[in-house]
């Protein structure tokens, strides 16, 4: 049962979580102070409880709270090796624990076990890192909040500077809490509602008076980033989607350069209206200031200086040109700050591409995080602006923020995240995935880590399918009719402008008319060929294109059938399509093996269970004219193959995702049979 002032922290933790004015993801920390009984001993003994390392406040669980003996945290102080060493304290932390399970602590524990007070919050709120960055951030702190709210200047987050917090607490016990230079605010109280209520109370005052400062500023005829340069103000919507699509593929790539990566377009006016000011350049350069910033959206973005009606050839060469130098640029800056002891550079391309008229591109492993990083830019600009209102924009200097970026303790944290599944940072696009087949191929290659778009005439059932595989930061539904030519090229743009560009297209779209010759009319033809073999053409050809753009390789992927090679009776339209979809695998296999994109097919056969072709009348036609009755149909398929077993979706999956995975990475034109043995139909 969760302890009464642990209830009480998570309630907390959720509201301030919760609102991205008052933090970011993962940002800030909470704690409270209480007692509880000791298992061993059966006295009371006094605890915190604060959010461990890794958390998200908004989403915070008992579980990811770290537990302490308060006696023993604060005991720490008399082993403090000093700022030097400071590194070495976290570890410290885990010989304060209290039981078992609960997270590991943070680098902010000490701020919470040291300064008196039951309830702290340490928050990243917008309003208050536009104070903490503000030139004259200090008089700023002084002139609005008086003796209530105490300046710290700059420190690194650790021992020391939980230190000073508590020696600011005991030495002005009139104050509620700080703002931390470059960072930040902490407030504190004996109640968790004291607590809460000072946070609101320093973020309210702050973002007031900002919007106070703004407001005269307007009055002037001024804007904080200055006035809109002609040129690069916002393309109208489909002209800014349909532009964004073109570029997101060859901006993914070129953000991949040193490892794949997940991408994510925001194009919000905040993002928008930035991108077009006169001081966007000068003010991007400076780079973000909060630490939790700067370790999502890297020391500065890339931007692009061109404005947003620019041919896009030439917008596509000036994009390769400044990747070029800010990859110098960045290992420059490595390379000026790097000592024997530090990580590797862990890459050199840009987290963050801001794109006049356009909008913001963000990338990460996966999909959240690159998400979360164009979260975090937002934030930044936010910031920026604040302080640009009230004073001038002056983050941490450089130095510092390599200091952070290449903090030891921020390299084990990556070292302990779980290792990355087979196909992590790809991108699929699954035809015909509301059911059966496709139904069970975006399941599978979600679940090996690819992001999936699931594409169906029925969106209803797409829907249904991506809700079950995750949602919108593991997949996404598309309606899409692949027999229309417009409507595979929106399909396409979907796909890139959800994940930013595509890597892996499964053409499993299909239907099935059983007829005899003679009573298949030129309609039935036209039908099952415009669904199979043109939509399959469509297909390939559109998400082709991006991949080329992307320079990133790709794998494209026909479900076929045994029915391309064994001739059956009834049967002439469909098997004439899907021979058609076979040796398109072996015509684009030659054709785009020099991009690295690689061509191959699944061949099943009897697939009856959860199919949609069945369920729609093909199965009662095809029981039919084998003579079984339909609810038999899987059972006969199975009965004369070799291995006598029933083939199922998942199966299908499963060839899929062996295609398509690391180890059949020099694998191309090949059609893999899953039929459980068909002799008839063995390739020869």
């Amino acid at each position: 049962m969760t302890h009464p002032i642990a209830a009480e922290l998570l309630d907390r933790s959720h509201r301030m979580g919760a609102d991205p004015r008052y933090t970011n993801y993962a940002g800030g920390n909470t704690s409270a102070k209480g007692t509880d009984t000791d298992p061993v001993t059966g006295d009371p003994v006094e605890l915190v409880w604060v959010k461990g390392s890794g958390g998200d406040l908004g989403t915070l669980r008992e579980q990811g709270l770290a537990v302490l003996r308060l006696d023993r945290a604060q005991a720490l102080v008399g082993v403090y090796p000093g700022v030097d060493r400071e590194d070495e304290m976290v570890a410290a932390f885990d010989y304060c624990l209290h039981g078992k399970g609960g997270a590991a602590p943070s680098i902010d524990t000490a701020m919470h076990a040291l300064v008196d007070a039951a309830h702290v919050d340490h928050l990243h709120p917008d309003a208050g890192i536009a104070f903490a960055t503000a030139a004259d951030g200090e008089a700023l702190t002084r002139e609005v909040f008086g003796d209530r709210v105490v300046w710290v200047p700059w420190r690194r987050p650790g021992f020391q500077l939980g230190l000073d917090i508590a020696a600011i607490k005991a030495a002005k016990p009139q104050a509620i809490g700080c703002v931390l230079g470059g960072h930040g605010i902490t407030a504190w109280g004996d109640t968790s509602d004291e607590c809460e209520s000072r946070s609101l109370e320093i973020i309210h005052t702050a973002k007031a008076f900002i919007e106070a400062r703004t407001a005269e500023l307007a009055g002037r005829g001024e804007h904080p980033f200055g006035a809109v340069r002609p040129g690069f103000g916002s393309l109208p919507e489909a002209e800014r989607r349909a532009r964004a699509a073109a570029l997101a593929p060859v901006i993914r790539g070129l953000a991949s350069t040193d490892k794949p990566q997940v991408g994510h377009l925001t194009d919000t006016e905040v993002v928008l209206d930035f991108v077009s000011r006169e001081r966007l350049d000068a003010l991007a350069a400076l780079g973000t200031s909060c630490p939790d910033h700067f370790l999502r959206t890297k020391v500065r973005p890339l931007v692009l200086d061109l404005p947003a009606d620019a041919p896009l050839d030439e917008v596509i060469a000036r994009l390769r040109e400044l990747h070029v130098t800010y990859r110098a640029e960045y290992a420059a800056y490595y390379d000026r700050h790097a000592s024997p002891d530090s990580p590797a550079m862990r890459g050199a391309d840009p987290a963050i591409v801001l794109v006049p008229g356009v909008g913001m591109f963000s990338f990460g492993k996966d999909k959240q995080t690159a998400r979360v990083a164009g979260e975090f830019y937002v934030n930044a600009i936010n910031v920026m602006r604040g302080a640009e209102a009230i004073s001038s924009y002056a983050p941490i200097d450089e130095a510092e923020k390599f200091r952070i970026e290449y903090w030891a303790l921020e390299e084990a944290k990556l070292a302990r995240m779980p290792k990355p599944k087979p196909l992590a940072t790809r991108v699929a696009l699954v035809t015909g995935a509301g059911s059966g087949i496709g139904k069970a191929i975006a399941q599978r290659l979600a679940a090996e880590g690819a992001c999936v778009v699931v594409a169906d005439l029925n969106l209803d059932a797409a829907q249904e399918v991506a809700t079950g595989i995750g949602g919108p930061d593991v997949a996404v539904a598309v309606r899409a009719d692949v027999t229309d030519e417009d409507a595979v090229a929106a399909l396409v743009r979907e796909t890139v402008l959800a994940f930013g560009g595509v890597d892996l297209v499964v053409n499993n779209a299909g239907l099935s008319i059983s007829k005899p010759l003679l009573e298949t009319t030129t309609r039935d033809w036209d039908v099952q060929h415009d669904v199979m073999a043109r939509g399959s053409f469509l297909i390939s050809r559109e998400a082709a294109r991006a991949m080329i753009a992307q320079q990133m390789g790709g794998d494209i992927v026909y479900i076929a059938s045994k029915n391309s090679l064994f001739a059956g009776p009834n049967n002439i339209a469909y098997s004439a399509t899907k021979a058609d979809q076979a040796h398109q695998v072996r015509l684009l296999a030659a054709e785009l093996g020099e991009h690295g994109i690689r061509v191959n097919g699944v061949n099943p056969d009897g697939v009856v269970r959860g199919s949609g072709i069945f369920a729609g009348g093909w199965g009662a036609k095809r029981a039919a004219v084998y003579g079984v009755p339909e609810d038999k149909l899987g059972e006969y398929y199975a009965g004369r193959t070799l291995l006598k077993r029933e083939v199922l979706p998942e199966h299908v999956a499963a060839a899929v995702f062996a295609l398509t995975g690391p180890d059949l990475g020099q694998t191309t034109g090949l059609h893999i049979p899953v039929d459980s043995g068909v002799a008839a139909a063995f390739l020869r």
